[in-house]
C-alpha cells in the first residue's frame, strides 16, 4: 500500500468510501470474512465492529437489512401456501397477502 493510499484513507471517512474501497480495507484488516458478498452497509458495520467504532449522535433507528426482510417474505409465502392448502378463510389469506406486501415495500425503501 502506497503512502498516498494511507493518507487518503486517513482523511476520508468510512461513510464516504466506495464499496470497493471498503472491501480492500476490510481485506487488509484480515478479521472479516465474506467481504465480497457484502454490500456497503454490511461492510461499514463489519469494519466498525472490528475497529470498535460506536455510532454516536444518530437516532436509534432499527437497522433494516434487505436480506433479512427477504427471508421474512419467503417465510410468509410458505405460511400463505400452507394456509391455502389447509383451506384457510379468505380473510386469513388476505392478512398474509398484506403482510407480504408490507415487507416488500420495506425492502424497496431499504434499498
Amino acid at each position: 500500500m502506497g503512502k498516498k493510499e494511507r493518507q487518503d484513507r486517513r482523511e476520508k471517512p468510512l461513510e464516504k468510501m466506495t464499496a470497493t474501497e471498503l472491501r480492500k480495507y476490510a481485506l487488509e484488516l484480515g478479521e472479516i470474512t465474506g467481504v465480497h458478498g457484502m454490500n456497503k452497509e454490511e461492510l461499514l458495520a463489519a469494519i466498525k465492529k472490528v475497529k470498535g467504532i460506536v455510532e454516536e449522535g444518530k437516532k436509534a433507528v432499527k437497522a433494516v437489512n434487505v436480506r433479512e426482510l427477504k427471508e421474512q417474505i419467503k417465510e410468509m409465502r410458505q405460511k400463505k401456501l400452507a394456509a391455502r392448502e389447509a383451506g384457510a378463510s379468505r380473510k386469513e389469506l388476505d392478512i398474509l397477502r398484506r403482510r407480504i406486501s408490507r415487507l416488500k415495500k420495506r425492502t424497496r425503501a431499504a434499498a
